[in-house]
């Protein structure tokens, strides 16, 4: 299996990614125990595969290391010039504290030597507390490393339409901003989606497929409690859906979707990726890699042969327009986790 040309995105001037990132949440921990052997392999597979952009942070565990690890391992296999076209975004996710520029370059000088690279493709910024405008000084010094090579790109993560029109504004050259965004969630479709348009940045977004949530596994079958919610993602994604309007609810979409992709020829999980990649400035879809344990490859490349015609759009919307607006209860992206 090969991914075809239509998997990829322009994402900066300089470079391409895969519309499908793989995430790396699964390694924090929180998802079970991963094999670093294991996990390293199943890497190779994915790069082969086609699958050559992978979404990780500084705080989910040993995920700069595997990538040090692998980007090690496969320049010792295939040599230097393999490494081309491979792309591992990572993320900052200070405390809210005093921002000087040592402690921006000492922290961006860790994920640098973790992941075995002199240059970080994009660094995606996350803060806490807006009343600490402490993410501007940040975010400046992160422009300076940018400027002398050691970025190459600044993303956001989870920032609100407000806050990144804001940095936008204060003259911070940012790419991406990553966001929640799935059928259940589309908040960015609020106001998110214009601001990225107007100023040319890009979405790559999470939760997309609720954790696994939206898939065949889970049509027809009970709410999943206790000990069935055995992973982070499983017991996030549970909640909003409870939020968005309940199980109920959740089966009436899941029967939709199950129907649009029996037309199609591909599963649940593949609609409901195909839908947010067709939304306006998103680049890609982060779907977690549970590396060693199980892979979604060839189900998630048919995304790439799917198109969602006007009968399927409707046919959706008869069930989200039953749901509770979660812009209202939640508010804006990333708002959630500033309550």
């Amino acid at each position: 299996m090969q991914l075809p040309d239509e998997s990829t995105v322009p994402f900066a001037s300089d470079f391409e990614i895969c519309r499908i990132l793989n995430g790396m949440w699964q390694v924090s921990g929180s998802h079970g125990a991963i094999s670093q052997e294991d996990a390293i392999q199943d890497m190779f597979k994915y790069l082969d595969a086609g699958y050559t952009t992978w979404d990780l942070a500084d705080h989910y565990g040993p995920a700069e290391d595997f990538v040090g690890q692998f980007r090690r391992e496969l320049r010792k296999s295939r040599g230097a010039a393999s490494l081309n076209g491979l792309h591992a975004f990572t993320k900052w996710v200070p405390r809210p504290a005093p921002m000087t520029r040592q402690v921006v370059r000492d922290r961006i000088s860790i994920s640098l030597r973790r992941m075995d690279v002199d240059t970080l493709d994009l660094l995606q910024f996350h803060w806490w507390d807006y009343d600490n405008a402490g993410y501007l000084d940040a975010l400046t010094y992160l422009a300076e490393l940018q400027t002398e090579g050691r970025i190459k790109h600044l993303g956001l993560t989870n920032f609100d339409t407000a806050h990144l029109k804001l940095i936008l504004e204060h003259g911070i050259s940012v790419v991406s901003n990553q966001v929640q965004f799935s059928l259940i969630d589309r908040r960015p479709d609020v106001q998110m989606l214009a601001v990225c348009e107007a100023y040319g940045v890009k979405l790559l977004t999470y939760g997309t497929v609720c954790g696994g949530l939206l898939s065949e596994r889970y049509l027809g079958q009970p709410e999943p409690i206790n000990q069935a919610l055995n992973t982070a993602s499983l017991q996030k994604y549970t909640r909003i859906i409870r939020a968005w309007g309940g199980w109920a609810l959740f089966q009436q979409l899941l029967a939709t979707l199950n129907q649009v992709g029996e037309k199609h020829g591909v599963g649940i999980a593949a609609v409901a990726i195909r839908y947010i990649l067709d939304r306006p400035a998103v680049a890609g879809v982060i779907i977690g890699a549970r590396l060693g344990a199980s892979n979604h490859r060839e189900e998630n490349s048919m995304v790439f042969a799917l198109s969602i015609d006007a009968d399927d759009l409707d046919a959706i919307e008869v069930v989200l327009k039953q749901s509770h607006d979660l812009y209202q209860l939640i508010g804006d992206c990333g708002d959630e986790y500033r309550h």
